[in-house]
């Protein structure tokens, strides 16, 4: 197993798609800048299961809390000021909870990889 595959390994709660995607965004790079990739990745992935604590906020009074963590701000505000679409928006979101992080984290990894080819120039 070599250092990239042990990095990916540190990564909590990762299913096969964010994986799969993951060596997508890093294949291009060598192994020094894929790691480095994947320490910022590191920073900024949302676990899965946070954004379903947060939802679940949002039955409580909280609502949108989960979209401002994932950086839709206009969403969360609107969640916020409707009661989560008056708790619809709020349940479908605590059905979807991993594709909301898995999008998030595609992001978060596309921004990476692109930050550490700007490094290389």
């Amino acid at each position: 197993m070599n250092a990239v595959e042990k990095e990916i390994l540190l990564l909590p709660n990762m299913d096969g798609t964010e994986r799969i995607f993951l060596h997508n965004v890093l294949g291009e790079l060598n192994e020094t800048e894929q790691i480095t990739a994947l320490q910022i990745y590191r920073a900024k992935r949302k676990d899965p299961q946070l954004i379903l604590l947060l939802a679940l906020l949002g039955l409580l009074g909280a609502a949108g809390v989960h979209r401002f963590i994932l950086g839709q701000i206009g969403m969360g505000i609107l969640y916020f000021l409707t009661a989560g679409f008056c708790f619809i928006g709020t349940i479908i979101d605590l059905i979807n909870y991993r594709e909301l992080a898995l999008e998030s984290n595609k992001q978060s990894a596309a921004e990476a990889a692109a930050t550490v080819k700007i490094m290389r120039r």
